[in-house]
């Protein structure tokens, strides 16, 4: 896969992030400014190789080889939303 954006800001980077790896990132970096973003890595459930042969990094390889930033795991409070009852609304016929 391949991501490339001109003008990213890092709270977009970690945006970006969250939406692919299907979990929450959250931007600790301090970092202002926009920022040319440029990442390609192998997503997981896709092919073993790219099509010049050569398996490619992970996206957590590529973040940090390509990117110089680092996905660090921590436990920390998570926004969630529960509906504990729900009911038809009756039609207005």
């Amino acid at each position: 896969m391949h991501m490339s954006e001109e003008k990213m800001t890092m709270p977009m980077v970690a945006d970006f992030l969250s939406r692919n790896l299907e979990r929450p990132v959250v931007d600790e970096t301090d970092l202002r400014g926009s920022y040319e973003v440029s990442l390609e890595w192998q997503p997981e459930d896709g092919p073993a190789s790219t099509a010049e042969g050569a398996a490619g990094p992970s996206i957590f390889s590529a973040i940090q080889e390509q990117l110089g930033l680092r996905l660090e795991p921590q436990k920390g409070p998570v926004e969630i939303l529960v509906i504990d009852h729900a009911e038809k609304i009756p039609s207005a016929n």
